[in-house]
């Protein structure tokens, strides 16, 4: 009896404060939808043993079948702390991020790319001054009619208490709004401009080992997945193992799909020097495969961006990433594009979903099918489209 097809996947989530059996479920639903549309089965079965959060896979394809184990790597728990400024300090971020991107000239080299995700970035900003502003005009009538029926020691503090009142119900509506959401996230790359914070590089050797136990298994692939921001981590996790050399040696085969990636938003500041050396690090070596997916409809993320040549940091011998489109406008129904077309975050997500019509990009085939992510896409080019324009700060000048 043939013997199936083995997979390790370590998973990157971008940042996202909700812990990881969110993405297990995710992967149980839209791995049965895509199955039943293309015609294959994944079925699903908890982790046996192993340190973090997983689960494990089977699938049955025409090419065969695999078995894959996949592993969380965790970070929602630094998300988290992150995110816990109050309104005040929210405010203090949105000042401060927006400095570390006007002054270190990052926002021009930015609109120079994708419109989509720079919007996405201003977005916060503009909502919530809009916000302080609602705010502060409630407050100043309420406190104006107060102060002209019993004085100022009575309209001061009515003002007051509406404008916080005002803020504080705005805050509470921002599972909806989520513009503190993103404001957390941009300030999050921004505070220390573009250098890992120490407890973040602590994260990364910690993932640093996991993947290191993964390639001394006895399996065919480990494929490690990043989105959005999660993609980056993934470009810095691989290369910490390449330059380490736990890679050297027979062993599995070592691929990286980043999805729907925001590398530029740290790349281009002015203390990422530790993640343009690990684009460029990666961009160039012949014992990976690094294949990367985005989609100019996801507002979200830079579509078709080579995150390697946008930076600046491209040699003579690039050969990473293959750079493909998701092309939502032909792999959904008009119906499921419909649907999702103000939806910015879902559609952000749709990477790692079913698609109605796929294309050569199926995230469960990829995932729980038995070839490598090399010789699924051997031959195949970029999509039309790519951007390879060197606009960053490895640029020339």
């Amino acid at each position: 009896m043939t013997r199936p097809f083995r997979r390790r996947i370590l998973y990157i989530p971008g940042f996202d404060p909700i812990p990881p059996r969110r993405y297990r479920e995710l992967y149980r639903r839209e791995s049965a939808h895509q199955a039943g549309i293309s015609g294959y089965r994944i079925a699903m079965a908890p982790r046996q043993h192993g340190p973090g959060f997983g689960w494990r896979s089977r699938g049955e394809f025409p090419e065969g079948a695999a078995e894959n184990r996949f592993e969380v790597l965790v970070w929602d728990d630094l998300v988290q702390t992150s995110m816990q400024a109050g309104i005040i300090g929210t405010y203090g971020q949105l000042f401060t991020t927006a400095w570390v991107y006007l002054g270190s000239g990052a926002l021009f080299g930015l609109m120079r790319l994708r419109r989509g995700p720079v919007l996405a970035a201003l977005y916060p900003i503009a909502v919530l001054l809009a916000q302080a502003l609602v705010a502060l005009l409630a407050g100043g009538l309420a406190g104006w009619a107060a102060a002209r029926l019993a004085g100022w020691w009575l309209g001061l503090p009515v003002a007051v208490a509406l404008v916080v009142v005002v803020l504080i119900v705005f805050r509470r509506l921002d599972n909806r709004i989520f513009a503190y959401y993103l404001m957390h996230d941009y300030a999050f790359t921004a505070r220390h401009r573009g250098a890992y914070p120490a407890v973040l590089e602590e994260r990364l050797a910690e993932f640093s080992g996991r993947l290191a136990t993964a390639l001394g298994e006895d399996v065919d692939e480990v494929l490690v997945v990043g989105h959005s921001s999660g993609a980056y981590l993934a470009v810095s996790l691989l290369a910490d193992a390449l330059r380490g050399g736990r890679t050297a040696g027979p062993g599995p085969a070592l691929s990286l799909l980043t999805l729907g990636h925001v590398v530029p938003m740290a790349s281009f500041l002015p203390r990422a020097d530790r993640l343009r050396a690990d684009l460029a690090c990666l961009s160039e070596r012949p014992d990976i495969f690094w294949l990367d997916v985005t989609a100019p409809g996801d507002a979200c993320c830079f579509g078709l961006c080579d995150p390697v040549a946008v930076t600046g940091v491209a040699g003579p011998d690039q050969r990473w990433p293959l750079v493909i489109s998701a092309a939502f406008t032909r792999t959904l129904s008009h119906a499921q594009q419909k649907k999702l077309k103000w939806r910015w975050f879902r559609l952000h997500f749709q990477y790692l979903c079913a698609f109605e019509r796929p294309g050569d990009y199926d995230y469960f085939a990829i995932t729980g099918g038995p070839l490598t992510l090399a010789r699924r896409f051997a031959g195949r080019a970029p999509s039309p489209g790519r951007i390879t324009r060197p606009v960053g700060p490895g640029s020339p000048r």
